[in-house]
């Protein structure tokens, strides 16, 4: 039919595969498309759609990852997130509230045609690792490999001696403060990277005290993955705030993805507390509160939580928080846990608005 192509004849023109032509028709990504029997044809002058699949195939060793261990991390929810995110035609904004180790951030960035990103988070030491790591990225490898070198030339005892001197110098140390920022972050990466588990846990005082971990050779500087993290902060703007002030970054074009303190499956599983403040069922609905509001601004909107129905099929807290929303079960590995028979997989939420 003139004016129109095959799939073959669009995946001649765009040098694709006819597959992912197919992928683009059946997930309604090509504009005035119509279809006759088995047989889609596409409009002659249409644009070959933005590719946002994750690129399985690029070398990891050139791919920017998490710069941080933690607690709760998105790395192994990955392909879930990415397949509910491969859905939507195209985002020009990403904005993160709760960004943590940030694993969907670096992969949204690294595989999205994101123009501007947000990320903020109340955690103010992790808030200033990240500008340090954006803005001077090669002074913390200076320093970071200098404790590396210092730390692994030592024995067990000397380890573990080296390690508690160190974490009383984080805590003593002032984030305000300019002059104290840079070996603030440096500080925060060498605990991370040499506590247990890699937890973040602050007692009433607001001080880090989670103990050393057994690590014979732990990597303190990835010297290559901070500059390829650095590369890729430049275009994010990096907020000490509260996840409400992302209000002022979020419109119609923007993806935002929530991942809030999880809401504890049992009375002992909240074995982390993130900052002094506790993200109790009302900090939850406040949540929800906030989530209705971005959504009614047509953002896109995916968050992540705890399943409930994991210990007690019966508690629907989430589903009637989130009722308007689209709410699927996947399966994630709890890696964090000081008894090894309560790890292994359990179900968790991931909720959306598309």
């Amino acid at each position: 039919m003139q004016g129109y192509l095959t799939t073959k004849e669009a995946a001649e023109k765009w040098n694709i595969t006819q597959r992912r032509v197919l992928a683009f028709c059946q997930n309604n990504r090509i504009p005035e498309l119509n279809r006759i029997g088995n047989m889609w044809l596409i409009p002659a002058n249409t644009p070959k759609p933005a590719d946002n699949r994750h690129l399985r195939y690029v070398d990891t060793r050139s791919v920017a990852k998490p710069f941080l261990k933690w607690a709760g991390g998105k790395t192994q929810l990955l392909a879930d997130i990415d397949k509910r995110l491969s859905k939507l035609s195209s985002f020009d904004k990403y904005a993160e509230p709760f960004v943590g180790g940030g694993a969907v951030l670096f992969h949204v960035l690294a595989n999205y045609p994101v123009k501007q990103a947000y990320i903020s988070d109340i955690n103010a030491d992790l808030i200033n690792t990240y500008v340090i790591v954006k803005t001077q990225v090669e002074k913390l490898i200076k320093i970071l490999l200098l404790i590396e070198q210092e730390f692994l030339n030592k024995n067990e005892v000397q380890r573990k001696a080296y390690y508690y001197q160190k974490r009383e110098k984080f805590n003593s140390l002032e984030v305000s403060q300019q002059t104290q920022k840079i070996e603030k972050a440096s500080l925060f990466i060498f605990l991370n990277h040499t506590c247990f588990n890699g937890l973040y846990r602050v007692n009433r005082k607001g001080e880090f005290n989670v103990p050393m971990g057994a690590y014979k050779n732990p990597l303190i500087c990835d010297a290559d993955n901070l500059r390829r993290v650095s590369k890729l902060l430049q275009k994010v703007e990096i907020i000490y705030a509260d996840y409400k002030e992302s209000i002022n970054f979020i419109d119609k074009n923007t993806m935002v993805y929530f991942d809030p303190p999880y809401r504890p499956l049992t009375q002992t599983a909240s074995f982390t507390s993130y900052t002094k403040e506790e993200f109790d069922d009302d900090a939850q609905i406040e949540l929800a509160h906030y989530v209705g509001k971005v959504h009614s601004r047509h953002a896109k909107i995916l968050l992540s939580n705890s399943d409930p129905q994991n210990v007690n099929p019966k508690d629907s807290f989430f589903d009637k928080l989130y009722s308007e929303f689209n709410i699927e079960r996947v399966l994630a590995t709890r890696m964090i846990n000081c008894k090894h028979s309560a790890r292994g997989k359990i179900k968790e939420l991931l909720i959306a608005n598309f």
